[in-house]
């Protein structure tokens, strides 16, 4: 019965809002119709029988807002020598002008703007024409609009502006434009704050206020890898050290995201290279990414071989982007290295400068009983697995190729004097390490040069 009876209930509540769709649809004015369906011919007759030229749906859209998004330029032109307001603004905010400059529409936004269009009326969100052209690439769009007296610098609902727009979607012409229209190169977007962790979730310590936003155009256009965009800001004055809010550099962003030319860019226009405000330098981020290339690029340009993190990163629970967790930190990128099982990159590091006898000394809550850990892991112990807690969002490669790098690894740091029977925290050696993570190669390969397993492992 009860299923009946909701049957029912949803049936007529389809019908109710059938019957209401109809009315809505009834009570649209036929000249707003006309210009949706693009009738030009129906415009123009319905225009010539008197009906009122800024008749509006329900949510204050007229026949011009329908005819200038759809680009239908001769009917743009009867309503507006009929006497169309051209600043009619519907529910949101957008004008006729506002949906042109989306379209992209040279022509359209040219008419518009002769008829009288105010080019920095805005929807509620404080998105204008400026922007929302910029963000659509529209370069001859953006131009007008500038001619036309179109604010530079407005911002939207969390402070960008066009400039930021442009930067973020890569179109290094319009960011070319707004520059030479006054763009502000130095502006930032707003800063907002938002309570995040690491593991363990349910421990203060590891939740703080985390100030977000703070961008620059050239941080909008780092983050994207918009080589193109990045060299029109540098050359028009962009800061290359400009931060976020949190502290991160466009270097470390461009490194973490994997833009190498990006990074070799910015660090010749005289980035810092050991930028590390936040608590992280961009040779930790390239050192995860395991890239040989961007290591390479850091270093040819200064970077610190030995840094050491000095900070955990904030992570909602689901995310993996930028992740240091606190078992992580005060390690160096060699030893990061190791523990990504990159000998390689090792390698690389030791040639520029880095301690290869660095002993990992993290102090941190362990995530599943809630307490304190101590570790003391060398290099060599990292290579088997040792270490630095539960690496997530790193993703190994297979079981044989992960065993064949972790064997090459070992015997760079048995090359290097490594200590092959140094304990950690709880008395484990390497070889233990090898054992318990089942790299059978390695294990024998220990042995073979006198290393032993510890008593009670």
């Amino acid at each position: 019965m009860r299923i009946h009876t909701t049957r029912a209930c949803l049936v007529a509540l389809g019908l109710c809002l059938t019957a209401a769709g109809a009315a809505r649809a009834a009570e649209t004015p036929a000249l707003v119709t006309a210009a949706k369906q693009g009738d030009t011919g129906a415009v123009r007759t319905l225009l010539g029988q008197g009906t009122a030229v800024d008749a509006a749906e329900g949510d204050g859209t007229t026949a011009l807002h329908w005819a200038s998004y759809r680009d239908e330029i001769d009917a743009v032109s009867l309503l507006l020598e009929a006497g169309a307001s051209v600043n009619v603004a519907n529910d949101l905010g957008a004008t006729p002008l506002w949906s042109a400059s989306q379209n992209g529409s040279v022509t359209m936004v040219r008419r518009l703007l002769e008829a009288g269009a105010d080019p920095n009326l805005a929807l509620w969100s404080g998105e204008t024409s400026l922007m929302v052209g910029s963000r659509a690439g529209a370069t001859g769009v953006v131009e007008l609009l500038l001619e036309h007296g179109a604010e530079t610098d407005a911002r939207a609902a969390r402070g960008q502006t066009a400039l930021m727009w442009a930067a973020a979607q890569q179109h290094a012409d319009v960011v070319h434009a707004l520059v030479a229209g006054g763009a502000d190169i130095h502006a930032r977007s707003d800063v907002w704050s938002q309570v995040m962790a690491v593991p363990p979730h349910s421990l203060p310590e590891y939740k703080r206020e985390i100030p977000h936003g703070g961008n620059t155009a050239l941080m909008f256009a780092a983050r994207g890898g918009a080589l193109a965009t990045v060299r029109v800001l540098i050359a028009a004055g962009a800061n290359v050290d400009d931060t976020d809010a949190w502290g991160v550099s466009a270097t470390t962003v461009a490194t973490h995201a994997g833009f190498t030319d990006l990074v070799e860019l910015v660090l010749e226009a005289g980035a810092d290279a050991n930028a590390a405000e936040a608590g992280f330098a961009p040779i930790h981020a390239a050192v995860m990414r395991q890239d040989e290339r961007l290591v390479t690029v850091l270093l040819e340009h200064g970077a610190d071989p030995n840094a050491t993190l000095r900070m955990w990163t904030p992570t909602r629970r689901a995310s993996r982007d930028f992740n240091f967790a606190p078992p992580l930190v005060g390690a160096t990128p060699f030893w990061l290295a190791a523990r990504f099982t990159a000998p390689s990159i090792m390698r690389l590091l030791v040639e520029h400068g880095a301690d290869s006898a660095f002993v990992h000394h993290p102090d941190y809550k362990e995530p599943t009983y809630f307490q304190r850990r101590l570790e003391e892991t060398t290099a060599l112990m990292a290579v088997t697995g040792m270490g630095g807690g539960r690496l997530r969002g790193w993703f190994p490669p297979p079981r044989g190729e992960a065993e064949m790098r972790a064997l090459e690894a070992a015997q760079l740091l048995v090359e290097l004097g490594a200590d092959l029977n140094a304990t950690d925290a709880d008395g484990r050696t390497a070889l233990d390490g090898a054992r318990s993570a089942r790299l059978k190669t390695v294990a024998t390969y220990l042995e073979s040069h006198g290393a032993f397993a510890s008593a009670g492992w």
